[in-house]
């Protein structure tokens, strides 16, 4: 049994963030009903690909009309049987269009309200659009990143902002919140600010300034390039390894295995580390990435290869964990997917059946909310669901 089996979210976004959250809520046993527009009105709304967010995994689609009185009314209505609300309208907009906390509370006082948005629903940037990297540059991560040749922060390689900073925030306040349930029987509203939850990532930097004054920058200090023991390498075939040798027993293992013995009682002399520095990177251009990793990655020394996504694929690491799973889409046939993969989520999983594109559980949704036959036939012929 998963964890959260029994509880329903009530999913009203397509992508980012919200669609992080819902992922890892039904990776842990949550039943996710996305609410969408309808098709005539659905234009301005982000139709994910086919395998994002775990295909689908968990998860019910149901259209809605929310323009329209009698729209706004079966989604109050909906909410009545489900646990959690998360959205990502820009602030104000849920609420203008009949759908916001207050709206939705009147329905169900118990209701875990789930607001995920750029900056926060008040403040002066509550109102401005952004994006993934655009959370980056206002919570200090970018500045703190490496430069690319022209001296400008590197593009990130992974959405974190949205997957770190916004979805897994969502989620965990969202947990969070069904346990203070539990105990004092009240609902809740989450104002989850991505960009809060970037500050959250750069939090070490940002207090050590507070207290300190001491600004992080990149190659300022240990953990964004300061000192060699901690970094990138180039390797002869074009590759990389990554070194994270922070305690001085690793540092000495690799400086032994490297053949640069000399610099192990150097590791935190500042005034020595471009030297150390030029020293590794001529060394690990001798050999091919791969033949480091077996000379390095099993001996205590924090060093492992920099694998593209194909070599993840193929890990056998990964497939000894069970990270994969397989999936069939009606028209593109089997793949593969990542699996839910976080703590507590079973890893051997039976195949997932894609459903294909426009294909809606309306019908199934508003049945379990206590909508009669009768009543989902007149709301599909009038256009208000589908």
């Amino acid at each position: 049994m998963s964890f959260l089996d029994g509880y329903k979210v009530l999913d009203l976004a397509s992508v980012g963030p919200a669609a992080r959250a819902s992922r890892i809520l039904a990776d842990y046993g949550m039943e996710v009903i996305k609410l969408a527009p309808v098709a005539a009105k659905g234009g301005k709304q982000t139709e994910p690909v086919y395998h994002a967010y775990g295909a689908g995994r968990g998860t019910r689609r149901i259209r809605v009309d929310l323009d329209s009185p009698e729209g706004r009314a079966t989604v109050h209505r909906l909410v009545k049987s489900v646990d959690v609300v998360i959205e990502s309208f820009r602030p104000g907009v849920a609420k203008r269009i009949g759908v916001g906390y207050e709206e939705l509370r009147a329905h169900n006082p118990r209701i875990i309200y789930c607001s995920t948005s750029g900056y926060g629903q008040d403040g002066p940037w509550s109102q401005w659009a952004g994006h993934d990297i655009n959370y980056l540059a206002m919570g200090g991560f970018l500045h703190c990143s490496g430069r690319d040749a022209e001296g400008r922060p590197g593009m990130p390689g992974a959405t974190v902002a949205d997957s770190a900073g916004g979805g897994m925030q969502a989620a965990m306040a969202v947990m969070a919140a069904l346990v203070n349930r539990l105990r004092r029987d009240e609902g809740a509203y989450l104002d989850v600010a991505i960009t809060d939850g970037v500050l959250n990532l750069t939090s070490l930097y940002i207090d050590e300034y507070l207290a300190t004054g001491v600004e992080t920058g990149p190659g300022s200090t240990l953990l964004t390039g300061k000192f060699a023991c901690y970094g990138i390498y180039g390797t002869r075939d074009g590759k990389a390894i990554a070194v994270g040798a922070i305690e001085t027993r690793f540092f000495g293992n690799l400086c032994r295995l490297l053949g640069l013995e000399q610099y192990a009682a150097l590791q935190y002399d500042a005034a020595r580390q471009d030297e150390i520095k030029a020293a590794m990177r001529a060394v690990f251009l001798s050999r091919d990435r791969d033949e480091w990793t077996a000379l390095l990655a099993g001996e205590n020394t924090c060093a492992t290869p920099v694998l593209d996504i194909p070599e993840i694929t193929r890990s056998e690491h990964f497939a000894a964990r069970h990270t994969f799973m397989q999936a069939r889409h009606p028209v593109h046939g089997e793949f593969r997917q990542l699996g839910p993969v976080l703590a507590g989520n079973p890893r051997e999983l039976p195949e997932h059946q894609v459903a294909v594109a426009g294909l809606t559980d309306t019908d199934a949704v508003l049945a379990a909310a206590g909508f009669e036959a009768a009543e989902i036939a007149r709301l599909r012929a009038s256009g208000v669901v589908e």
